[in-house]
């Protein structure tokens, strides 16, 4: 019998740091053959186009499967039992499965997935690792004031007391079986300390937490945890499913993101701090993409949580490559796309 395949299940919030994560352990995965699922929110596959040229010998370009048809936790049935079918059939397969889900997944749906029978015969969940943006906890992007909403429920008791955001932070926290509290270089030990507290007093289950700067966690620390998590995602359900307990599907109503296109930037650094002006206005939960910088031969990724933005040149332009400048915008349901949109588009 054929030993089932390990499955890391990677998630958490918007611009969290997965990305980076995953790209840090491609490079070092000490010669593991590893296949990538990745799942983004919207059209525009960021993630996938940046893992693609991180040049690990052991996840090619044809091991890397972009999932741009909505959330996965929304298509398991219609996306994720097949992908993952077709992975299996193949004649070399992988030693090990890494799934870097959308910000805005719930992992719950998508762990539950691989008790399908045809899945769970061959593979089995290893982990499930929650990525956690410590800079923004610290920030309390994921808090709502609790004492405005007891006032508000106070006059209106069918209120709901958590934002989308809320719920889904403490949904992603609730699945995992590690928890990376990355980026606490941006943050001081008492930023820290309060993260830890925060996250901590979010979850009844008490997972393993670790600190990572820029995504660094060694690859035998993310893989081989040997959970199998799928036989216990019975106890780690989600806000959506303790209140709908009938089977009402799970959707991202809440959510919506769009994608500029624009042509060449000259000057990149005012481009970049007129953009933190747009995102505070309009309250722009993730913006990212890649830049056409006009005389560069490199491409220059951005990526921004937030106010917070960071870009850097991935790679030089293909010979023959269309080259252009596409952002993806993600906000909640009520954000003004026309507003955001016309806003970036005369910024060029």
């Amino acid at each position: 019998m054929q030993q089932k395949i390990p499955a890391t299940v990677i998630t958490g919030f918007l611009g969290a740091g997965k990305t980076t994560m995953i790209r840090n352990l491609l490079t070092n995965a000490g010669g593991k053959k590893i296949a990538l699922i990745i799942n983004e929110f919207g059209d525009l596959g960021v993630d996938g186009d940046v893992l693609k040229g991180c040049g690990a010998e052991n996840c090619t370009e044809d091991d890397i499967i972009e999932l741009t048809n909505g959330c996965i936790c929304c298509t398991v049935a219609d996306d994720f039992i097949p992908t993952m079918t077709k992975l299996l059939e193949r004649e070399q397969r992988p030693d090990h499965i890494v799934i870097e889900t959308s910000g805005l997944a719930l992992p719950q749906p998508l762990v539950a997935a691989f008790n399908w029978p045809d899945i769970r015969s061959e593979v089995t969940v290893d982990g499930v690792i929650t990525v956690v943006d410590s800079a923004a906890v610290a920030a309390g992007r994921f808090a709502d004031d609790h004492d405005a909403v007891d006032a508000r429920r106070a006059e209106d008791e069918s209120l709901d007391h958590e934002s989308p955001i809320e719920e889904l932070f403490e949904d992603q926290l609730t699945c995992a079986d590690l928890i990376v509290l990355n980026k606490t270089d941006l943050i001081d030990a008492d930023g820290l300390g309060r993260v830890k507290s925060e996250v901590a007093s979010r979850i009844a289950r008490k997972p393993v937490m670790i600190e990572a700067r820029n995504g660094e966690v060694p690859a035998s620390v993310l893989l081989g945890l040997g959970i199998g998590t799928e036989d216990d995602i019975a106890n780690r359900k989600s806000h959506h499913e303790l209140e709908h307990e009938d089977g009402e599907p799970h959707d991202h109503d809440e959510f919506d993101s769009f994608v500029v296109d624009l042509g060449a930037i000259a000057d990149t650094s005012g481009f970049v701090e007129k953009l933190k002006g747009i995102i505070a206005e309009h309250d722009v939960l993730r913006l990212k993409g890649f830049i056409d910088v006009s005389g560069k031969p490199m491409r220059l990724q951005l990526q921004a949580v937030g106010a917070r933005i960071d870009q850097y040149f991935d790679r030089a332009w293909a010979p023959g490559e269309a080259r252009s400048t596409r952002l993806v915008v993600i906000g909640l349901h009520e954000m003004d796309q026309d507003a955001v949109r016309k806003a970036i588009e005369a910024l060029v």
